[in-house]
């Protein structure tokens, strides 16, 4: 199934939702995949600097990991296709209109936003004011 290219369609059907967990971003310098397994990463990315993984707030504690700050996770339930032109700006510039800092991460079906956890129902309200 081929995503969503056209910006008003997505828009329309963009339908976000807020997971109930809290998560951190952290950088490792060293790692294995050890080290992976035990994080439970729902996402990584390597970096010159080393790997950022994306976990949630309870793992990072457990393990003792340093982190600065705690989100919450947006999904809009739309299906985009990753060659879609404008979901990020228009999704960006809702959120920064109304002071909120928008972390995004395209996955094949949906993209996430990473939220400050303290405006994350803010941003979802917003968000689904957007897509009407």
């Amino acid at each position: 199934m081929q995503g969503i290219k056209d910006l008003s369609q997505i828009l329309i059907n963009l339908k976000p939702v807020l997971a109930t967990d809290e998560f951190v971003f952290c950088s490792l310098k060293e790692f294995n995949n050890i080290d992976i397994a035990k994080y439970q990463p729902i996402a990584t990315f390597i970096e010159v600097e080393g790997m950022t993984m994306v976990l949630k707030k309870e793992i990072a504690i457990q393990h003792n990991i340093v982190f600065n700050n705690v989100y919450k996770m947006i999904t809009l339930q739309v299906h985009s296709s990753l060659d879609a032109v404008g979901l990020t700006a228009a999704v960006s510039k809702r959120l920064a209109d109304n002071g909120i800092s928008a972390n995004m991460f395209a996955g094949y079906y949906h993209d996430h936003i990473f939220i400050q956890a303290t405006k994350a129902e803010e941003a979802l309200l917003l968000l689904t004011e957007l897509a009407t």
